[in-house]
């Protein structure tokens, strides 16, 4: 549009365009990582509450049954009684309740009891 013999500047350059789009990447770029990160750490972390329950559902368990250490014990003993219902790992791992006396384990590296 042309005001008194002089071109209108309303609108931005393609230079001035691409410097953005460059800024947001390289911004995206940083961020992404981290995000997936925390993602990864946060499931961890359920994954450890969840192997706490089981834990302790199974001593309950094995005090309310007078089972002793090295018994066996299944999910089907604790759910749901000692346990509303059956958790599951949030990185879609397995759980392995195992016998009285050991530790519940996931089928995922690093998701284990401290």
């Amino acid at each position: 549009m042309k005001i008194k013999g002089k071109l209108s500047k309303g609108g931005f350059t393609l230079v001035e365009i691409m410097i953005v789009v460059a800024i947001i990447g390289l911004l995206a770029a940083i961020a992404v990582p981290n995000f997936v990160q925390a993602r990864t750490t946060a499931q961890t972390n359920a994954c450890i509450a969840n192997l706490k329950q089981i834990d302790g559902a199974k001593t309950l368990y094995a005090l309310d049954s007078s089972v002793a250490s090295g018994g066996a014990c299944a999910m089907a003993n604790l759910v749901p009684t000692y346990i509303k219902s059956t958790p599951t790992c949030p990185a879609s791992g397995v759980y392995t309740v195992a016998v009285i006396g050991t530790d519940p384990s996931c089928t995922i590296a690093g998701h284990a009891l401290p």
